[in-house]
Parts: structure tokens; C-alpha cells; sequence
């Protein structure tokens, strides 16, 4: 079963959060205060969001919908949540406050559009989308207005973060032939490839001082967590279990990594 866990950069001090058995625990987002981590989960029969507090106590659910919710992000402010579903046939974002209440609709395209990342003023969300033929990253206002294709290219981009100062964006792409991670500007110019390795590198997330990108890989055989600088140098391997790890996303304080 997946399960979220919190792990220090180091490595150290293993906790797991859920402990339950569910057909998944996924997608963990530490609220921007880190008194919170919202993830998506099946544990009622249907893939919806939740909230818990940082130490895995009170489990609250946000969304009840026979569609597949997932992928949540907190805004900047802790007010919103944005988040990924198929409710309307295809996938699209969505957003609600942090109580789950006032969904609003950000996209609605007869193609798919997911894995919502906030611009660290909140004033925008990059995403990815098969509008265009390939899966491209773009970016939009807050409000859903504004919507921008950064990336042009045959290939599949997806998991968007931004850095903690808004000039850049990482994301994981196939462009190279396996997966691997790439950072640009946040205007989608200076494509700069991070990792190089015969192995599927993916889901990029930034320190919040902006100096390390967590990710996972499975360089090694199975999937871990790893950690790079910025630039890509000096990798650090973070989890080594039998298990699978993934999407990694750091507290707001940098002290611990959740992840599944």
C-alpha cells in the first residue's frame, strides 16, 4: 500500500503519516505554514483530497465526488487548494478554499490538464496539457485567465514547480529519451537539463532557500528519493528501501521531506 512518510534530508528519522491500509495515499503538499500536509487518497472507494495535520492526526476529507481528485497544491496564502480532476470527463484544474469549500474551475479543454503548481506570490499556476498534441508545460493566472503554452516540443513535460523566487520553473521530461529533470526561466526560455542518468528521474521540488531540488529516481533499481543542488551537481540519495518512493515535496521550514 502507498503510504505518506516524512523523512530528514539526511535521510533520517523515518515516520510514516498515514498508516492505513488504503489503494492510495499520494500526492503530499505541506501547507505553506507546514502545520498541514493535504493528499489525495482512496481509502473511502474514490480517489479524493484530504488534509491532515503535519504529524498525520486529523484526517479531514475536502472533496466528495465520484470523479478522481488528485494532485493537490496549497496556495501561497494557505487559503486555496488547487487541484486535479476528471469530474468533467476529461482532466482539468480546479480550486477550492482550504475547508473545501467554493470550488471554482480553472481550465476546460477537451484535453488534459494537471499536476497545478502556484507561483510563489500566487498570482499563477503552471500545469501541464495535451492541448496542443505533446504534453506541454503553461502557466495561467490564478483565476484561470491568461493561458500559456512555455514549452513546444513532440515530447511529455509534466510535474511543474517554480523556485522560490519565481524566475524559474524545473519539471520532469522525456525529451531526452528517459525521464529526466530540466529547469527554465519562468518564461519558458534556457532550457537546462539537470540529470543524465540511464534511469527515470522525475518530480522535481525545490528547497524553500531555493539551493536543493528534490526528486525521485530509480538509478539504483527501486525508486528512492533523491536530493541535488540546483545546478544538478553533488546528488545525494535520501530514502533505500525495497519500496517504490515518490513525489517528494519539502516542508516549509526545509527541515523534513514528505513523500510517498
Amino acid at each position: 500500500m502507498a503510504e505518506i512518510h516524512t523523512v530528514y534530508p539526511d535521510g533520517s528519522g523515518l515516520v510514516n503519516l498515514s498508516n492505513r491500509s488504503a489503494p492510495r495515499n499520494s500526492h503530499p503538499a505541506w501547507s505553506p505554514d507546514g502545520s498541514r500536509i493535504a493528499f489525495e487518497s482512496g481509502r473511502d472507494g474514490n480517489s479524493e483530497i484530504y488534509v491532515m495535520n503535519a504529524d498525520g492526526t486529523g484526517v479531514a476529507r475536502l472533496t466528495d465526488d465520484p470523479a478522481v481528485d488528485f494532485a493537490p497544491a496549497w496556495s501561497p496564502d494557505g487559503s486555496r487548494i488547487a487541484f486535479s480532476s476528471n469530474r468533467d470527463r476529461n482532466t482539468n484544474i480546479y480550486t477550492m478554499s482550504a475547508d473545501g469549500t467554493g470550488l471554482t474551475r480553472l481550465t476546460d479543454h477537451f484535453a488534459d490538464d494537471g499536476d497545478p503548481a502556484w507561483s510563489p506570490d500566487g498570482s499563477r499556476i503552471a500545469f501541464y496539457s495535451d492541448r496542443d498534441g505533446g504534453r506541454d508545460i503553461h502557466v495561467m493566472n490564478a483565476d484561470g485567465s491568461d493561458q500559456t503554452r512555455l514549452t513546444d516540443s513532440p515530447d511529455v513535460y509534466f510535474a511543474p514547480a517554480w523556485s522560490p523566487d519565481g524566475t524559474r520553473i524545473a519539471f520532469s521530461s522525456g525529451r531526452g529519451g528517459d525521464s529526466e529533470v530540466y529547469v527554465m526561466n519562468a518564461d519558458g526560455s534556457s532550457v537546462t537539463r539537470l540529470t543524465n542518468r540511464l534511469a527515470a528521474d522525475g518530480d522535481p521540488v525545490w528547497s524553500p532557500d531555493g539551493t536543493r531540488i528534490a526528486f525521485h529516481s530509480d538509478r539504483h533499481g527501486n525508486r528512492g528519493i533523491y536530493v541535488m543542488n540546483a545546478d544538478g551537481s553533488s546528488v545525494t540519495r535520501v530514502t533505500d528501501t525495497f519500496g517504490s518512493d515518490s513525489f517528494a515535496v519539502w516542508s516549509p521550514d526545509g527541515t523534513r521531506i514528505a513523500f510517498v
